[in-house]
């Protein structure tokens, strides 16, 4: 079964009509901030708005022969109007109404983004919650290190994607800028307080210093919080991954009634999304870079960002919309085997004491160094013999001379690695239950 996890309303936002769309209101706003100012006739403003319609195949048409978008836009809008037409992009550069428009299409595009983060926000901070305490070996290196909590787990990527939701609406709220500032900035015809007028009108703030268009720090800024925010997706979907191989399996995504695997092996369930979705990450990741090529135009500008960024505005705001989307219903969806947690906990003899042995040597005053090499002697023995580490260490002499017995019997609880994660919890969430 296919899924649609894209919302209908990012898609709109990049369709042509939107497009011609948006600029016509950016026309209209500088048109009434010229009223405003006495240029114009509020009347003219009346007739242009009640008679200027957009018709998507009639501005293609007309860009065959002129072979530039924007004045296509405006002959088309004058065949509209008629005489009041003349008003309309009054004073204005074609980068006036392409880049204020890019804003407000970029703005409505981040602010579903980050609806789309405080939904898996909220899925995530279930899941934190749900397996809060339920133990499963840590790894680093790929090796079984100690104890955490599934909880913990989610608890962490519930953290970084606060992070990546702070970066975004601060890359939003970055590109909510747009300029109505003539062919090179210096308001040759449009006025500042024309600029500010329209701009308000528009929910935008002005660019306090714009060439010909806006300065594309501000884009690059805009497509790398989506990038970074791109890594933090492929990293839980990675950590996702390496949980269902069939060695470790401690979490599986859902698997629909009659869906395949595999074309030649019946048996198979994979992590496809997850797969998916590590891909997808690195478009998303390679269109930032992309973006910031974008900084560095000819003098007051050129058009080499303009084909970039017909490509990479939607592309990465609708793949970030999927990503997002479906990650939620991913996770929604996961299998979750705590008894496999406890199963691979196991498989490594109860290693995962050796830092508490280690420490409680320390603590009872036995040099660092003679103390590390006794522990790691018991630790290799006990993984090279597959017997348990716990045992050996209460078997040994040496270390029931040093600890004693009754203190051997209290050291090796799995549950004191969690000891700590309401603290965690609390940090994060600001509750632990």
């Amino acid at each position: 079964m296919i899924e649609r996890y894209t919302r209908p309303e990012m898609g709109q936002i990049w369709t042509l009509e939107n497009r011609y769309q948006t600029w016509l209101k950016v026309e209209v706003a500088v048109c009434e901030a010229w009223a405003k100012a006495g240029k114009i006739p509020a009347s003219a403003v009346e007739t242009i708005k009640a008679k200027a319609a957009i018709d998507v195949d009639r501005i293609l048409e007309i860009e065959e022969t002129t072979r530039h978008d924007v004045i296509a836009f405006i002959t088309s809008l004058e065949e509209k109007v008629g005489p009041d037409a003349r008003f309309i992009h009054l004073g204005c550069t074609s980068s006036d109404i392409v880049d204020t428009a890019g804003a407000l299409l970029m703005v409505e595009a981040g602010r579903l983004i980050l609806k789309d983060i405080d939904a898996l926000l909220a899925t995530l901070e279930e899941m934190s919650f749900a397996y809060k305490g339920v133990l499963c070996i840590g790894r680093s290196h790929g090796i079984h290190a100690e104890p955490t909590s599934f909880g913990l787990k989610m608890t962490g990527f519930y953290a970084e994607f606060v992070r990546h939701r702070e970066r975004i609406a601060q890359a939003v709220e970055d590109v909510r800028t747009g300029k109505i500032s003539g062919a090179v900035g210096t308001y040759t015809i449009v006025t500042p307080e024309v600029e500010a007028d329209a701009l308000a009108l528009l929910g935008l703030k002005v660019d306090p210093h714009s060439t010909q268009i806006v300065q594309r720090d501000r884009y690059a800024h805009f497509f790398s919080a989506i990038a970074i925010m791109a890594g933090g997706i492929e990293r839980l979907c990675t950590e996702l991954r390496h949980l269902q191989r069939t060695e470790v399996l401690e979490v599986e995504e859902g698997f629909a009634k009659g869906q395949k695997g595999s074309s030649a092996m019946p048996h198979k369930k994979n992590p496809i999304s997850a797969e998916n979705l590590c891909g997808l990450s690195r478009l998303m990741r390679s269109n930032s870079l992309a973006a910031m090529e974008n900084q560095a135009l000819w003098h007051e500008r050129d058009i080499s960002h303009s084909s970039v960024e017909r490509v990479i505005m939607p592309d990465s705001t609708i793949l970030a919309d999927y990503a997002l989307n479906r990650l939620r219903r991913l996770l929604a969806n996961l299998v979750v085997s705590p008894d496999r947690m406890q199963e691979n906990l196991d498989r490594s003899y109860g290693l995962y004491f050796s830092q508490r042995v280690l420490t409680a040597l320390i603590d009872a005053g036995h040099p660092r160094q003679a103390s590390y090499v006794a522990v790691q002697k018991l630790a290799m023995q006990s993984w090279n013999s597959r017997t348990s580490f716990p045992a050996l260490v209460k078997a040994d002499p040496e270390m029931v001379k040093v600890l004693g017995e009754a203190f051997l019997d209290k050291l090796f609880d799995p549950l004191f690695y969690l000891r700590h994660e309401d603290d965690i919890y609390q940090r994060v969430f600001g509750r632990c239950k």
